[in-house]
């Protein structure tokens, strides 16, 4: 058995805190729920205070502190409470700082006769155009608290699909970097031991072996130009990628890269499909949709595919005309927004869309990793056959001249 401390909610927003025996976690949210509490927080005592302090030094806002805070309105909104009781409450058990104080704000603000949705507003950089239109939508509608369930779904879908681009590009990152770590080591520790061995038995090395010395020689030699160069590349494309031009080039580059190009692009259908699925469900308009969507990608393609079809629309294009006219989207979004013009249901079909391209972003990434893993194997055992080729064939030689 364990201990967990928890804190909970009743159903007049009261906080409740307590000790609790389970073999796990869920045992003790499955008796909450049972006692009519709602949980807000379950942790192992003997690391819940490791857990705060690390949770209390964080600063930045994540996805995963947006869907906890829209949840735990939700829920107290569905339960009757008044939207500043609920803000206080929720206040007092978030455990990011930052978070906090803006919250407290935001709660001063409400209180004194300051709508909710404009009081989120002044804060862009933690509640994004995406949030206030649900939020002022559902406001407008009477339905906040739907609003902000769909706000929370969409924040877990968000954060989830993050996670997983996130670790397609960390893979090939960690394979390059535990390649040059190797190549340091080689060159490092191995080849310079080799060196003195070879000049203390003396004689003429192969040619291979005196073409990897010399190799060896320029690398050693020149390391400090090669960073240098490295770091110039580096310096060079950031300040070319702040440029209009070159930030165009770049974004073009970037969606052409075998595997991670699709990925970003299939990426971003989803985000739009789950996007558009939200906002018009919560009541907002295409073109405020559209709106908010040219603002969630630095892709300059992207965005100008976003434009380019609001402006269609503007023209009197309907959604899926003005989609396939831009070029950018796939024809299969393209016909399934179309399906859902023409039978009313464009938020649902759009949902079903961005779950399904969620799920060819997962094929991608798997494909991309079943093909990094040979590729990785491959990589490391050409460089270790060529650094054992080039150092015992003097051995191997010196061998034969023996016999």
């Amino acid at each position: 058995m364990k201990s967990y401390k928890y804190i909970a909610r009743d159903s007049a927003g009261l906080r409740k805190e307590g000790l609790a025996q389970a073999i796990s976690s869920n045992d003790v949210l499955n008796w909450l729920h049972e006692q009519g509490f709602t949980p807000v927080s379950v942790d192992e005592i003997l690391q819940s205070a490791r857990k705060s302090r690390r949770a209390g030094r964080r600063r930045r806002i994540k996805s995963a502190d947006m869907a906890a805070l829209s949840w735990q309105l939700t829920t107290m909104l569905e339960g009757g409470i008044p939207i500043t009781m609920a803000l206080d409450t929720i206040t007092e058990d978030i455990e990011n700082l930052r978070l906090q104080r803006i919250l407290k704000q935001i709660v001063e603000k409400v209180k004194k006769g300051q709508p909710f949705s404009e009081s989120v507003a002044e804060f862009p950089n933690v509640f994004n155009r995406l949030c206030c239109a649900i939020i002022l939508a559902g406001e407008t509608g009477g339905n906040l608290a739907d609003a902000l369930r769909r706000l929370a779904v969409y924040f877990d879908n968000r954060d989830k699909l993050a996670k997983k681009i996130k670790g397609a590009v960390a893979y090939p990152i960690f394979i390059l970097v535990f390649i040059v770590l190797i190549v340091i080591f080689i060159m490092t520790f191995i080849v310079p031991r080799f060196r003195t061995i070879f000049k203390q038995i003396g004689g003429e090395l192969p040619a291979f072996t005196r073409g990897f010395m010399a190799f060896y020689d320029i690398l050693a030699n020149n390391l400090i130009f090669f960073i240098g160069g490295i770091v110039f590349l580096i310096v060079f494309t950031v300040l070319v990628a702040k440029t209009k031009g070159g930030h165009y080039i770049f974004s073009k580059l970037v969606l052409r890269l075998p595997l991670f190009g699709k990925i970003i692009s299939q990426g971003f259908v989803t985000t739009f499909c789950r996007t558009m699925a939200t906002l018009l469900s919560a009541g907002v308009s295409v073109l405020e949709v559209l709106d908010v969507l040219s603002g969630m990608t630095n892709n300059d393609i992207i965005k100008a595919a976003v434009v380019q079809s609001r402006a269609h629309i503007v023209a009197g294009s309907n959604i899926s005309l003005a989609m396939d006219a831009v070029g950018f989207f796939p024809n299969m979004v393209v016909k399934m927004v179309q399906v859902g013009e023409e039978s009313g249901s464009i938020s649902d079909v759009l949902e079903t869309t961005g779950n399904y391209y969620e799920r060819k972003v997962e094929s991608t990434i798997t494909t991309m990793t079943a093909l990094l893993e040979p590729i990785m194997i491959v990589t490391i055992g050409a460089i270790v056959l060529v650094v054992v080729l080039a150092l015992y064939l003097p051995i191997f030689s010196m061998s034969d001249m023996k016999v």
